[in-house]
């Protein structure tokens, strides 16, 4: 039996008594964690939902997170998380497409998942930031983790493509429990006096396996951070004797911006994880040389658990490279036809191992061609150095990422489409230095239609979440396009003034 949250059960057996959570002055336990999440295991079966069963979860870093999350995956279900900043209109896609039967919602933003749900026989269950009250753990608990087969999803994570839709990534227990496994004794070396910065969104596969997964395998503390804020992870870092800091560059930008940043006490750190992106070499330098810790650098995806390869705690350390495979996960460089790449040449990364999804939810053709010989093409273009180094070269696909967070320039457009005066628009990242990417949309009107560039931004903003909107708008007479019509994205610049 391989159920991700035996690790749960066993954890508190042995440290029942230790914290597992924390969010500010809330403290809970690993022995209060496990009944809480059993006891959403029997809210879950008194209402009839089954093994195999999708449950969708929406909420920040909050301990409701954690503790849904186990008590759903202990009661043998699938779990879908989604980002409590989306939309109605983007929840209703997840509800329909994964035939979730119920979703728990962050009471303070379960208006959203509430709109997305209605016409659907689908129940909304609003839970407070500390988990679900008593009275809505009325149903028996669940005491042991409902059997699993290894290859048994336990999660589905959507990720952003540049064509058709957002896809689910299935991953299993086993997928899981693995990169769990190599994250805790490998990135982080973790033990039970260790404290993990949690800010890192656990509805993201980075936070959920490298953060929450791996703290309760290793029973560390995970200190809780709803929102990122520079300044106050700084102050928590010292408050809860942060030992390890995970992040994206961006959040490590963020922490060389806090005012009088060196006042802050950050000696407990030991190890810092980078990842989700490229991190600029001049941002990792100025945060080794201010705040004095070492940040190792690491790559992966949703769909592969998500850690492929890392810069290893005691093996050389190459800025600007994403390190060596990680232990059970295996990496190559491959052209267009999936021959190997050698010497100094670039290619295709292309990824195997233990932690490679099951496939994409509901699309076996989207599966074969990510996967058409056992090797996942990445859409990431990589080279090789002679130790064995990989380094990320540019992205062969055109997703946007922004601050780590995935954004899918098809859905923008959709949202500007819909806007009367719009009759083209192509959605493109534009370098930033904090924020890695920002969101650009070059829009041409319709014949005779004015409208400025402001309306058309807050147009975008009401329609997507908040970190998908584009913040640049510009106006053209006509998008570059192909000789078949095709707008080319590629070929679109935004202005020099930006």
């Amino acid at each position: 039996m391989t159920n991700l949250a035996t690790a749960l059960v066993e954890t508190s057996k042995e440290h029942g008594d230790r914290p597992a959570l924390r969010l500010d002055d809330q403290v809970v336990t690993y022995e209060r964690f496990l009944d809480a999440a059993r006891g959403v295991a029997g809210l879950l079966r008194a209402r009839g939902v089954e093994p195999g069963a999708r449950v969708g979860m929406v909420f920040p870093n909050v301990p409701a997170f954690p503790i849904v999350f186990y008590g759903a995956v202990l009661a043998g279900c699938v779990v879908v998380p989604m980002n409590p900043l989306l939309k109605g209109r983007e929840i209703e896609y997840y509800l329909d497409d994964a035939g979730i039967s119920v979703v728990f919602a962050w009471d303070a933003a379960a208006d959203a998942s509430r709109e997305a749900a209605q016409g659907r026989d689908i129940e909304v269950v609003a839970v407070g930031a500390a988990g679900p009250d008593e009275a809505q753990l009325a149903g028996t608990p669940v005491e042991e983790p409902v059997e699993r087969d290894d290859e048994d999803t336990a999660v589905i994570l959507y990720t952003s493509g540049t064509t058709g839709s957002p896809k689910g990534a299935e991953l299993t227990h086993a997928n899981l429990a693995t990169n769990a496994r190599v994250s805790s004794r490998t990135l982080t070396e973790l033990g039970t006096d260790d404290v993990v910065m949690g800010c890192l969104p656990l509805f993201h596969v980075f936070g959920l396996t490298c953060g929450l997964n791996s703290a309760v395998l290793s029973g560390a503390c995970l200190t809780l951070l709803p929102r990122f804020d520079a300044t106050k992870a700084l102050t928590m870092i010292g408050r809860d004797r942060v030992t390890v800091f995970e992040g994206v560059p961006t959040m490590y930008a963020g922490l060389l911006h806090v005012e009088d940043r060196e006042q802050y006490d950050v000696s407990s750190l030991r190890s810092c994880i980078s990842g989700g992106s490229a991190m600029p070499v001049e941002v990792l330098r100025e945060f080794e040389e201010t705040f004095g810790c070492v940040v190792l650098e690491g790559y992966g995806l949703s769909e592969t658990s998500p850690v492929a390869s890392f810069n290893h705690p005691h093996a050389e350390r190459k800025a600007g490279s994403v390190g060596t495979p990680v232990a059970g996960m295996e990496l190559r460089l491959v052209d267009d036809d999936g021959n190997d790449v050698t010497g100094d040449d670039p290619g295709e990364i292309a990824i195997r191992g233990e932690g490679l999804m099951k496939g994409y939810w509901g699309r076996p053709e989207a599966t074969a061609e990510s996967v058409p010989d056992g090797w996942f093409r990445t859409g990431d273009v990589g080279r090789r150095d002679d130790d064995g180094y990989y380094f990320i070269v540019d992205r062969k696909k055109e997703l946007i990422i922004r601050g780590g967070y995935n954004v899918y320039p098809r859905e923008i457009e959709e949202a500007l489409y819909e806007h009367s005066a719009v009759a083209e628009v192509a959605v493109v990242g534009i370098r930033d230095r904090d924020l890695g990417e920002e969101v650009g949309a070059a829009v041409a009107l319709r014949p005779g239609a004015e409208v400025g560039v402001d309306e058309l931004r807050a147009f975008a903003k009401e329609r997507v979440a908040a970190y998908k909107y584009p913040r640049h708008v510009w106006l053209l007479d006509e998008l570059p396009k192909g000789p078949t019509g095709k707008i080319l994205r590629r070929e679109v610049q935004p202005p020099e003034d930006l």
